[in-house]
């Protein structure tokens, strides 16, 4: 039992990260402290003065932990690391979760390449690894128009072959076949020559274009001397390429350096940071990120937030960031980022000049954003977030961040299959998803498969929680939403049962035409209305519920099983199995069409009808006939 009185007396007055979880355990805040005594104690002080989302999550702690560090700055690392990794409900988070490419030069291979990467692995990483990194590139569709560039031009390599070590084991590649690289895996071009052209491209991607436009003119005025005009219009689509390109780049800054400018514009509520990429004086790109439920938040810790969490996960860090205004931990996140750099990063707030405007316009284009997407945001809010609450309402719930829903597919029992898709936030969490082959369940038994799914999903998650978690399935869902009804929820309801979870589980109360009209929880009926966007939310869920399983299902099977299938339902002869082919893009179509659809194939009389929905739906019959 926590014993929140003699676990304060036991925090050391050391730096550190402290984390505070809720009574499911789920982590809810995660911060760092130069003295956890002092930092800690004062949440549960009668004085505190905390921002209102700050006091809310106060009442949900149930326990913390704490992780002592020896330093101040390793507390810093350690507390972006957690807060990257958990997603707490109460920091203040980045509503967008962007990740943008980085073009990286592997300078320190004897044949070096140019890869896209998102971020840096910590993992492998050796200081003797020399690379260098070009970018953020806010479009990959850029990005890749430039390696294409450089390869048609430098015929950089792309393989992961181990040069020299590989050199004439496997035959060239594609990209040799078709001029865009000279195989240095079968050593048709020196060391020497493959590194001049290496350099060359680094120098266009530092922004030099005089030397490559030069070049290209050189070789398309010689083209067409040798009356080769096929390969002049080649060099020529190049050189315009490159002329687009350097249109694009807005010199911004009389100097050369590499530089972030990040400036924000905030309502009672919502926040957005505006951030310029400038590199090598040109401002190659900007974005902006948005905040929210930030009421009472000071500028500096929005700014602040921002800056530990974007700088965490990019694999390049610039060599000044110019800001609004000074932070309360500058000094720290300067030592945090110019370690992260492996050279001296400084934070600067620019008061006069040149600079000085750069900010304010970053912050101009930041209040530009805000205002035009202040209706958008907020039905975007009502369109997720908003409709998890509504749903959460509904059920009685106080809050809902993750649902899992969970479908089974088949024809007639044929090659069962079984999804599982996530929301979180009332967005999908496509990476989360999914599939089953059922393997103990022989037949059309949609129970027997959910049971086998929901088992599977389960004792996987437990076991991966034991394990220290951070796997596929060790995340619980806030609320299972089951498609089907009272029987489906049972089956659900049984499982978490049997492995000792508390879990909101809802089914679907389904009117005569199969549309969702209710909910099913707690063995009641719920209503709910259609009008109402926790509806078309559930509506969202269920389509891609649907979507996902039946996609999975069309990997498994082929034509073949497909025809064997409609050859079962009596009636139903060759030209009629065209014709329901012809009209209906799957099975599984065929099988949600209603008795009115079919009747408006001309090649189906009344019995074929009947014949063929009765085939698709004997077991909803057979169980209506039961009840």
């Amino acid at each position: 039992m926590f014993n929140l009185d003699e676990e304060l007396k036991k925090l050391p007055s050391k730096p550190g990260v402290y984390l505070m979880h809720d009574k499911n355990d789920q982590i809810i805040y995660v911060g760092k402290a130069i003295s956890l005594k002092n930092r800690v104690r004062q949440y549960f002080q009668q004085s505190r003065k905390v921002t209102p989302k700050i006091e809310r999550m106060i009442k949900n702690i149930a326990y913390f932990e704490y992780i002592v560090t020896d330093s101040e700055l390793e507390a810093l690392v350690l507390e972006c690391n957690l807060i990257k990794e958990h997603n707490p409900k109460y920091n203040t988070m980045l509503k967008d979760d962007k990740a943008y490419p980085f073009i990286k030069a592997t300078i320190g291979e004897m044949y070096p390449r140019l890869l896209t990467v998102h971020q840096m692995k910590k993992s492998g990483r050796k200081k003797s690894d020399k690379v260098k990194y070009f970018g953020p590139y806010t479009s990959v569709g850029a990005m890749k128009d430039v390696l294409e560039l450089l390869r048609k031009i430098y015929f950089m390599r792309t393989c992961n072959r181990n040069l020299p070590k590989d050199i004439g084991k496997e035959r060239p590649c594609l990209y040799y076949q078709i001029k865009q690289c000279k195989a240095p895996c079968q050593g048709y071009i020196s060391e020497e020559e493959y590194r001049e052209n290496f350099s060359k491209a680094l120098e266009f991607l530092d922004g030099n274009y005089a030397g490559v436009e030069k070049m290209l003119t050189e070789k398309m005025q010689e083209a067409s001397e040798r009356l080769a005009f096929e390969e002049a219009m080649e060099y020529r689509d190049l050189l315009q390429s490159i002329k687009q390109m350097s249109e694009k780049q807005k010199i911004t800054s009389y100097g050369m350096e590499d530089r972030d400018i990040i400036a924000m514009a905030r309502t009672k509520e919502d926040a957005v940071v505006q951030v310029f990429f400038i590199r090598n004086g040109r401002m190659i790109g900007r974005e902006h990120f948005y905040f929210e439920d930030i009421e009472k938040e000071e500028n500096n810790e929005i700014i602040t937030a921002f800056i530990k969490q974007f700088y965490a996960g990019t694999p390049f860090i610039p060599k000044e960031i110019f800001l609004q205004e000074h932070l309360e931990e500058q000094e720290i996140i300067e030592k945090w980022l110019t370690e992260k750099r492996g050279q001296k990063v400084s934070i600067i707030i620019p008061q006069k000049g040149q600079k000085e405007r750069l900010v304010e316009l970053a912050q101009t284009n930041a209040s530009m954003v805000l205002q035009k997407d202040k209706d958008k945001m907020k039905r975007d809010k009502e369109r997720t977030t908003g409709a998890m609450q509504e749903i959460a309402n509904i059920l009685g719930l106080s809050k809902i961040y993750r649902v899992e829903s969970y479908d089974i597919s088949n024809i007639s029992g044929f090659q069962s299959v079984g999804s599982m898709v996530v929301f979180e936030g009332g967005k999908p969490k496509k990476n989360n998803y999914r599939k089953f082959k059922i393997k103990s369940i022989e037949g059309a038994d949609d129970y027997g498969s959910m049971r086998e799914v929901l088992t599977r999903r389960f004792a996987h998650g437990l076991r991966e929680q034991e394990e220290g978690g951070s796997g596929k399935f060790d995340r619980f869902p806030d609320l299972i939403l089951m498609d089907g009804g009272k029987g489906q929820v049972n089956i659900a309801l049984e499982v978490l049962e049997q492995f000792g979870l508390d879990i909101p589980v809802c089914g679907m109360v389904k009117d005569n035409h199969h549309r969702t009209r209710g909910l099913y929880f707690h063995n009641q009926e719920l209503e709910i209305s259609s009008r109402s966007e926790g509806f078309h939310l559930i509506t969202r869920i269920q389509d891609e519920t649907h979507r996902f399983a039946i996609e999975y299902h069309r990997l498994l099977r082929g034509k073949n099983q497909v025809h064997s299938v409609l050859e079962d339902i009596p009636n139903v002869g060759e030209k009629r199995r065209k014709a329901l082919l012809h009209n209906f893009q799957s099975i599984e179509e065929i099988k949600a069409a209603s008795k009115e659809e079919l009747k408006k194939i001309p090649e189906l009389n009344q019995a074929a009808v009947e014949s063929i929905y009765q085939f698709f739906h004997r077991e909803l019959i057979e169980k209506d006939k039961d009840s």
